[in-house]
């Protein structure tokens, strides 16, 4: 018998909340198609002229309502993802070792 590879689709989406018109969210341009048990980085950069911002992952699987996964305050780490706050690089990169098939969503990376 074959081995089907199983392909993970994953579309991330930038969300910018309030700010001023020099703010600004970068993201991987979806969607990305990874195998399972595959690692994934998911690249958030951003722009500000605040000094005290928040960024926040954002994870929407298929039919469901946008549910908050990582937000740079507190944990860094839910569910095998991972995300660094990294103001040296303005960079909030999502992580994760080892895709699953219920890793397939759409991931927003927002920032307040």
């Amino acid at each position: 018998s074959t081995n089907m590879l199983s392909s993970i689709s994953i579309l991330a989406i930038f969300l910018l909340f309030g700010g001023t018109s020099g703010d600004s969210v970068t993201q991987t341009e979806g969607p990305v198609t990874l195998s399972e048990g595959a690692p994934m980085i998911l690249n958030c950069t951003y722009q500000s002229s605040y000094t005290s911002l928040f960024l926040f992952w954002y994870v929407q699987y298929l039919n469901k309502a946008p549910q908050l996964l990582l937000k740079s305050s507190t944990e860094t780490e839910n569910q095998g993802f991972q995300a660094n706050l990294v103001k040296i690089e303005n960079s909030f990169h999502l992580q994760k070792r080892s895709l699953q098939i219920s890793d397939s969503a759409l991931y927003y990376c927002a920032m307040r």
